[in-house]
């Protein structure tokens, strides 16, 4: 399907510009790499390119029109999005004010700045003097990072996965970033109950040019707020299989001490019944 097909369909072949400039993402993502192999098709890639294309001229997208239109589901074409977009290093712009009124959290918006603030102070309190030139905390994944723990502190229920489809990042990279802003301030975010210092947090060399996919808990990266995947599934299945060999033990056990108990009664009437039945002797 043709891009200005695509275009029409989806209400943007009035911008001219929104469809060149997403020509030119799709020209870029064909030179640079080969889109299949992250699994994303023609079609989704040139309505990802769109979408891209529209965020930068602040032009209205309807996504749910477009994951329609691709065929997918809305988690798969998330998840496309992402990965197409981090491939193309196009860094998407969040605002914090933006966030505040998208999600009615317009209060906090102070909050986050003094956090984002104090985070970036002490991150690079934490890196040696030739990286600290080179740190680029632009990434709106801090920002999203940064409000999810304020409205967390401040008791606000904040949707996470749509957080992280608003700032364009995987949910490893989200949880990387979260354990990092909370050891690193502890005091403003209000999560950890001890404060750390920066040179001592494991990790923060990498955090900002490492893909977190290949940073491992043992060569000093981070776990996320919610621990490894699944473990708490896994310890959970572990303690209730532990409870259920204890239980098991418990009435095999207790079958064998009634069982036991039964014979010796019935022995002892046996041998009660056979006296009274034995005439005494002269």
């Amino acid at each position: 399907m043709d891009l200005s097909e695509i275009a029409k369909k989806l209400g943007l072949s009035e911008s001219k510009n929104l469809v060149r400039k997403a020509s030119e993402l799709r020209r870029l993502c064909d030179v640079q790499f080969d889109s299949s192999i992250i699994g994303v098709g023609e079609v989704c890639k040139a309505i990802i390119c769109l979408e891209i294309a529209a965020t930068r001229f602040q032009v209205i997208f309807d996504r749910q029109a477009a994951i329609r239109l691709s065929g997918m589901s809305e988690k798969a074409y998330n998840r496309s999005f992402n990965l197409l977009q981090n491939s193309l290093g196009v860094k998407a712009k969040l605002d914090i004010r933006e966030l505040g009124i998208q999600f009615g959290c317009v209060r906090l918006i102070p909050f986050v700045k003094n956090g984002l603030s104090s985070y970036k102070e002490r991150f690079l309190a934490s890196l040696p003097a030739s990286r600290r030139t080179t740190a680029d905390f632009t990434r709106p994944v801090f920002t999203a990072v940064a409000f999810y723990l304020c409205a967390k502190k401040h008791k606000l229920k904040i949707d996470k996965l749509k957080l992280i489809e608003v700032c364009g990042t995987s949910e490893s990279e989200f949880k990387c970033v979260s354990t990092s802003m909370k050891d690193l301030c502890h005091d403003i975010f209000g999560i950890s109950k001890e404060k750390k210092d920066p040179r001592e947090v494991k990790g923060n060399r990498d955090l900002l040019d490492v893909l977190p996919e290949k940073r491992k808990f043992e060569d000093g990266g981070y776990l996320s707020d919610d621990g490894e995947e699944h473990s708490s599934y896994k310890k959970r299945k572990r303690m209730d299989k532990v409870a259920y060999e204890e239980w098991k033990s418990s009435i095999i056990s207790s079958n064998g001490k009634n069982k036991a108990k039964g014979t010796c009664k019935r022995t002892r009437q046996t041998r009660l019944n056979f006296l009274k039945e034995v005439p005494e002797t002269a």
